[in-house]
């Protein structure tokens, strides 16, 4: 009965079936594993960090990543230009960051974020950075860009004043080489409020992790999906079978001669006995009778 498993038509469901749930279980625990990934880093970013975490040197901490953002970086060198980064929100209230890229001792700067003041961004109240050789300590993060939440991505902002915090925008506004990464002061002075280090992108518990979540669910169905139509594919052959040999399934009636086939034999005959009956009829007239005189 279940020969029907062999028919070509049955191999090409069965290896069908036999690719695509392995495919779809792989691509949902990937899914899942991104999703844990998430988790991780979204407990690892909350967790607070020892107070008496030693700072490492700046480049022993680059390239920035998951492990080494929001990680004491410490740098040495003279401060340069200072900018400011308007439109930056802190605890609900909009203000800005005072930004002084410093000069290290390697000849690469690293913009600094020296601190935060409330409301509309004014170079007159930002304090001057200190003169001299300094020792900078702070959290490290990454460049931003035109994607991190926040930033004032249009451009249009007056001189003196940078949108996106990073190599990229900064580069044509200096003429040294700077570092991929930044500093944010965790203990300011001349009365600025520290900027919280923020947790690297494309980590924690955003839209994005639950999207994750989301697609491993409707892989898992798609698995579910494609056993369950191969199984009601296999039930309807089998009941079919078996109808068969019970003899259940209507017979299908014998085929009827077309009635073109039968016009056309109707045809043929009439024609054939026209003709017979046309020739002994022409024959009749010309036809010599003699008669025997009657003895």
């Amino acid at each position: 009965m279940h020969r029907f498993l062999l028919t070509p038509r049955w191999w090409g469901i069965n290896v069908f079936v036999a690719l695509a749930v392995p495919v779809c279980l792989f691509m949902g625990t990937w899914q899942l594993g991104r999703f844990e990934d998430r988790v991780d880093t979204h407990r690892e970013a909350t967790a607070e960090r020892p107070a008496a975490e030693a700072a490492a040197p700046l480049e022993s901490l680059l390239p920035v990543d998951k492990k080494t953002s929001g990680r004491l970086a410490s740098a040495s060198g003279e401060y340069a230009e200072q900018l400011l980064v308007p439109g930056r929100l802190l605890e609900g209230r909009s203000g800005f960051y005072v930004l002084t890229l410093l000069r290290t001792d390697s000849g690469k700067a690293v913009p600094v974020v020296r601190g935060w003041l409330p409301g509309a961004a004014d170079a007159a109240r930002a304090p001057a950075a200190p003169t001299g050789r300094v020792e900078v300590t702070g959290a490290l993060q990454a460049s931003e860009d035109s994607t991190t939440k926040g930033v004032h991505a249009e451009g249009g902002l007056p001189a003196g004043q940078l949108g996106v915090i990073g190599a990229a925008s900064l580069i044509n506004l200096v003429p040294y080489e700077l570092y991929d990464a930044w500093l944010t002061v965790q203990t300011p002075a001349d009365g600025l409020t520290p900027v919280p280090a923020q947790a690297p992108s494309n980590t924690g518990l955003d839209l994005k992790a639950f999207q994750n979540l989301g697609y491993t669910g409707e892989w898992f169905v798609f698995a579910a999906f494609v056993l369950f139509m191969w199984f009601r594919l296999y039930r309807r052959e089998v009941e079919t079978l078996r109808d068969a040999e019970a003899g259940l399934l209507p017979e299908e009636p014998a085929a009827a001669a077309p009635a073109s086939a039968t016009a056309t034999a109707s045809a043929e005959a009439g024609g054939t006995a026209s003709a017979e009956a046309g020739g002994t009829a022409s024959a009749a007239p010309g036809a010599t009778v003699s008669a025997r005189p009657a003895e």
